[in-house]
Formats: structure tokens, C-alpha cells, sequence
């Protein structure tokens, strides 16, 4: 039955895209018998284009992801690996006529304009990330390895930093800015990646596992306050200025936590008690997505990134109603399924990996870079768990699980290359750095084993009552 089904999958999804895309490229590349390009026959208008552009970008992604997971990568690792190769990278360098004729210029807003709506959508699913989490016997630990996991590899950066000021500083040209960010680039953690990973090796429900979850949730929201705090100032912002949006974030901030928290949790409790149908999780549905991009609208008119706004809905959201949890994860899969891709596509176009030059100084900023990420981000979180009572290999396991940049680095790179923070270098060499990071997570795991792993403290469910030691659930790949 599973055969069958893959094969109406490939026969009736991926065969006509791949038919689609194969004959673009064959279309743009044909020749006359004059020898001139027969760019006529395959002439579609701007709508043609969009949709072509959008059927390319999501069999790229799937193949990519597929690819991906084949090779026992994150499916997100797959996915950007193919929006980069369908940029300058790798398309744009080996058949540019076919690059130019898929993606036409007057085609790339509408592309964007999908990506932005994914990446507000997605902040929003990492919020409700966040409130899904239990707190109970973790406290004290967590923090601790969540200050080691933020500031070690911050530090590092921003000291990395200081002799790349002149070389990769972009346009903006604040030396303190760029310090500050790249101290950022180098200390977030993948909320959604990481848990993608802790749910396919089933360590979701280990002590390493809820741990990295709660260390991942607290660096990288104080990384976006900074970062915040970036763009008020490369966008001309006094540091009065830079205070008042601080203090309006936080004024919003306590507002969704609280009162709009239960406003919401009390409409959840109302309308199931009123037996609303299918028809009342369009409604809800609709309501959703309208109030996550209102609310990007009302931070980015506050002088704070849109996709905060969007990950206090995700907070405010409320927990425990079963129709408001199944429209939010619709909503979520969607954006990650569908919309996300086209992120990845336009992140690629900005960046052209052939072009970077390995002279000495990129290579010694790509290995330097690499190297204080990978050491920072993992031996920084397991001293403090080892200091915090927690044995060296599962300190490890839980260090190595922090490292994971991937998707989340991306958007802040793209936020600081758009705001002139670094060059293109810079972001080449960053990129190269999240991906790396990334791709290691699960090879160091193997190499560590099962006995990294420890049973979670407090389990959430009492069904899913953690294992003694021995019985952790142990995924093949990490046995390998």
C-alpha cells in the first residue's frame, strides 16, 4: 500500500513538475537553425511565469528534503541547500537563460511576498513551540546551560569580529553594530530545526532533549531583542528612541502574555462549549491568520521586526483546546510545507557561494568563524550541565543538540544583509557556517551513542511515563 501510494505521488506530483521545469530549460536553451535563441515559443505572461516559478520552487524543495533525509540530514537542510542551487550558486552559473526565464524580475515580488507570509507564519508556530513546553524540574539547570549556550558563543563572535570590521562591514558601516551582530549570528540555536531533530531520533521526551528545547527558546529570544535593538539603530534611531521601543515591546509583551492570553483561552473554552462544527474552524482559521499579520503590522509600526509580532500571537495562542491547537497546526504546516520554500529561494537568489573568493582571508574568517561556533555552541552548554550535576557524554549530547543553526540563523542573516550590517562575503561565509553546523548535529550524535541520552525528569503526559536509563527509546541512527 505504501509503494502504491508513492508511486501515484511521483506519477501524478512530481513527473508533471519535472516535465514543467525540464521543458523551460530545454525551451530556453534550444537554438534556430540560424543559431539565435528561441526564446518565442516559450513566451508566458507575467501569471504563466509566477506560476511556474512557484511549481519549480516547491519540486526543488521536496526533492531537496528528500534528498536530505535520504542522507540522514534535516529535511530544512535539503531545502536550502535547493534554494541556493537554484540561484546565482549553481543555476544562475551553469544555464542563466534558463534562470532568468523561470524566475523574470517582474515575478520576484510576488515570490517574496509568499516568503513573507511563510516566515511570519512560521514565528508564529515557533511561539506556540514555546508555550507547549513543560517547566517542571529543569529550572535552575536550564538556565544556566541557557546563559552558557547565549553568551559563550557571543562573546567569541563578537570577538572574532573586531579585526572583520573593515573587510566584511556592510553599507550601514556601524563597527559597534556589526560586532553585535555577528556576536548574534554565532549564539542562536534552530528552535524549529532542533526539535525537528529530537522528534525524528525520539528524544523529544529526554532530559537532553527538553533541556537544549528550553536553553534553544531563552538564547534565541534574547538574540531577537538584540537584534531589535540592531535595526533600531542601523535605521537611524537615538538611543532614546531604541529605549521607547523596548519599553513598548515589553509593554506589548506583557499585554499578550496576560490579559490577551486569557481573552483568548476564555473565546477557546466559549466556543467549544457551544459545539461549533467544520464551519467554525474556517471561521477560527480566518480570525488566525488575519490577527498574526495584524500584529506584524502593529510591532513593525513600533519600530520592532515584524516577525516578533508574529511570535507573541504564537504565545498568546492558547493551549490545551483541541480545535485551536488543529487550526494553528494547519496553519503552521503550512507555512513549513508550502510557503517557507520560497524563502529559501529568495535567500539563495542573494547570495552566489561560486562567487566567493577562498583567498587567505576568507578562508581563515570561514575556518575561524566555524571553528569558535562549533566549540562555543557545544562545550560551553555541557560544562555548565556538567557543573549542574549532569554526566560528561550526556552533557555532550546535550551541547552538540544546541549547535544545530540552521533555518533561524538564516533569517537573521537575511535581516542583517537587507539592512546593510555585513557584505556578501560575510554572508556567504555565515551561510556556510549554519549549514555546517547543521549537518553535524546528527553525525556527532551517532559518534556519542545512546548512552548520551538521559529519561526526562518530568514527563508531560503520565502515558508517557519516562524510561529508567536503560529503556530510552534509542533511534537506529543513533546506534549507527
Amino acid at each position: 500500500m505504501r509503494n502504491g501510494k508513492r508511486a501515484a505521488a511521483t506519477v501524478m506530483v512530481v513527473l508533471p513538475l519535472a516535465v514543467i521545469v525540464w521543458a523551460a530549460v530545454a525551451v530556453v536553451t534550444a537554438k534556430s537553425p540560424g543559431g539565435e535563441a528561441v526564446h518565442e515559443v516559450a513566451r508566458l505572461d507575467k501569471g504563466g511565469h509566477f506560476f511556474l516559478a512557484v511549481a519549480a520552487i516547491l519540486l526543488a524543495a521536496f526533492v531537496g528534503g528528500w534528498l536530505a533525509d535520504r542522507l540522514g540530514q534535516p529535511r530544512v537542510v535539503g531545502e536550502i541547500c535547493a534554494g541556493l542551487a537554484m540561484g546565482p550558486t549553481v543555476l544562475g552559473r551553469f544555464a542563466p537563460e534558463a534562470k532568468d526565464w523561470l524566475f523574470p524580475a517582474d515575478s520576484l515580488p510576488m515570490l517574496d511576498g509568499l516568503a513573507q507570509i511563510g516566515l511570519v507564519f512560521f514565528m508564529f508556530g515557533v511561539g506556540r513551540e514555546l508555550t507547549g513546553m513543560p517547566l517542571r524540574g529543569v529550572g535552575p539547570q536550564v538556565l544556566m546551560v541557557s546563559q552558557a549556550s547565549l553568551l559563550i558563543p557571543f562573546a567569541a563572535g563578537t570577538a572574532a569580529a573586531v579585526p572583520l570590521v573593515h573587510d566584511f562591514a556592510g553599507p550601514a558601516g556601524d563597527p559597534t553594530v556589526f560586532v553585535l551582530f555577528v556576536g548574534c549570528a554565532l549564539s542562536v540555536t534552530a528552535l524549529p530545526v532542533l526539535a525537528r531533530i529530537l522528534t525524528d531520533l525520539r528524544l523529544t521526551h529526554t532530559r537532553q532533549g527538553q533541556l537544549s528545547l528550553f536553553a534553544s527558546a531563552l538564547g534565541d529570544g534574547v538574540v531577537w531583542l538584540v537584534l531589535t535593538a540592531i535595526l533600531a539603530v542601523v535605521h537611524g534611531s537615538s538611543p532614546t528612541g531604541v529605549l521607547w521601543n523596548g519599553l513598548f515591546a515589553a509593554l506589548l509583551t506583557v499585554v499578550f502574555l496576560g490579559p490577551l492570553r486569557r481573552g483568548l483561552a476564555g473565546w477557546a473554552r466559549s466556543r467549544a462549549a457551544s459545539g461549533a462544527g467544520a464551519g467554525g474552524d474556517a471561521t477560527v482559521t480566518v480570525l488566525l491568520a488575519g490577527g498574526v499579520a495584524a500584529t506584524a503590522t502593529l510591532t513593525t509600526a513600533m519600530g520592532v521586526h515584524q516577525l516578533i509580532g508574529a511570535l507573541l500571537a504564537g504565545l498568546a495562542w492558547p493551549t490545551g483546546n483541541a480545535r485551536m491547537a488543529r487550526v494553528a497546526d494547519r496553519l503552521s504546516g503550512t507555512s513549513k510545507t508550502v510557503l517557507l520554500p520560497f524563502f529559501f529561494f529568495g535567500f539563495g537568489l542573494t547570495i552566489d557561494l561560486g562567487s566567493l573568493r577562498f583567498d587567505r582571508s576568507s578562508v581563515l574568517t570561514l575556518v575561524t568563524l566555524l571553528f569558535l561556533a562549533v566549540v562555543t555552541k557545544v562545550c560551553g552548554p555541557a560544562l555548565s550541565a556538567v557543573i549542574t550535576g549532569m554526566r560528561p557524554r550526556p552533557a555532550l549530547t546535550l551541547g552538540i543538540l544546541l549547535n544545530a543553526r540552521g533555518l533561524t540563523e538564516l533569517v537573521i542573516l537575511q535581516i542583517g544583509y537587507q539592512a546593510g550590517v555585513i557584505d556578501q562575503r560575510l554572508l556567504s561565509i555565515l551561510t556556510i557556517v549554519a549549514l555546517v553546523t547543521t549537518m553535524l548535529t546528527r553525525p556527532l550524535l551517532r559518534l556519542i551513542g545512546p548512552e548520551g541520552v538521559e529519561p526526562a525528569p518530568a514527563p508531560r503526559v503520565p502515558e508517557e511515563r519516562a524510561l529508567p536509563a536503560k529503556d530510552v527509546p534509542e533511534h537506529p541512527s543513533l546506534s549507527r
